[in-house]
């Protein structure tokens, strides 16, 4: 579980990111849940885009995919939303103390 001031340190990361992956109308799927998590394996913060088309909502996508890849949602805004996954062996985002 992250803090309140460790989200805050990520959504200022987050901001200068642009979506890797988008959601659409098939909804989330295990291939594309399967490569979410490699890209967080490496860069720990991924920014999801959710298509108008989609039956899903920003949230409801950020929260299925954070669900089967423990990951956390940051946030969501509008049709984005940020995920993150700390990497035990290597981690990336140096995260200040809780």
């Amino acid at each position: 579980m992250i803090s309140t001031k460790q989200r805050a340190e990520l959504k200022a990361i987050a901001s200068s990111l642009q979506p890797a992956f988008q959601v659409g109308k098939g909804g989330v799927n295990d291939a594309q849940v399967a490569q979410i998590d490699d890209y967080l394996r490496v860069h720990e913060l991924v920014k999801i885009k959710v298509l108008d088309n989609s039956m899903y909502t920003a949230r409801e996508a950020a929260e299925e995919i954070a669900d089967k890849i423990s990951a956390e949602v940051v946030q969501t805004i509008g049709s984005k939303a940020v995920l993150y996954k700390r990497n035990d062996k290597e981690p990336v985002i140096r995260l200040k103390a809780k």
